[in-house]
């Protein structure tokens, strides 16, 4: 069974030299850019039929499809706050922070996102289903200067 490390070099080795986006490759099978992101990093996992279809897009053979169907480990170094909502937001971050990178990075280019030109709002969603906290966050794109 191929492990998910080798399932994505070779879903974004594929992904680069088709020319494809995130956005391009989750509309085509139906699914949200962040999620399919996120699972082709490795932090997530697809249904057969979803991962079947990735590996159609990409050219990619049966064994990738198969590791993208794979519960994941999702895991991350570093010492985590015990405090169980940092925690959660270290969690997120964990599980979706590269994503998060990949997706901003096909937006707007090498950079990062600032945090002193910064706001974040959260928000109370009421649900039937149970309350929904809403956090956006809002920073300036600070490109990476060449000299």
């Amino acid at each position: 069974m191929m492990n998910k490390e080798l399932m994505t070099a070779k879903i974004l080795e594929a992904k680069v030299s088709k020319g494809m986006t995130w956005e391009s490759i989750a509309e085509t099978i139906g699914m949200s850019p962040v999620f399919t992101t996120s699972a082709a990093l490795g932090m997530n996992s697809l249904t057969e039929d979803k991962a079947f279809a990735l590996c159609e897009i990409l050219g990619l053979d049966k064994p990738v499809a198969e590791a993208l169907q794979v519960c994941p480990k999702k895991a991350w170094d570093g010492a985590v706050p015990q405090d169980p909502l940092i925690y959660r937001l270290y969690e997120v971050v964990g599980v979706y922070g590269d994503t998060m990178k990949e997706l901003i990075h096909e937006k707007f280019g090498d950079g990062i996102m600032s945090a002193i030109d910064f706001t974040m709002d959260i928000e109370k969603e009421e649900n039937p289903k149970g309350d929904r906290v809403v956090v956006t966050m809002n920073g300036k794109f600070l490109p990476y200067k060449a000299w």
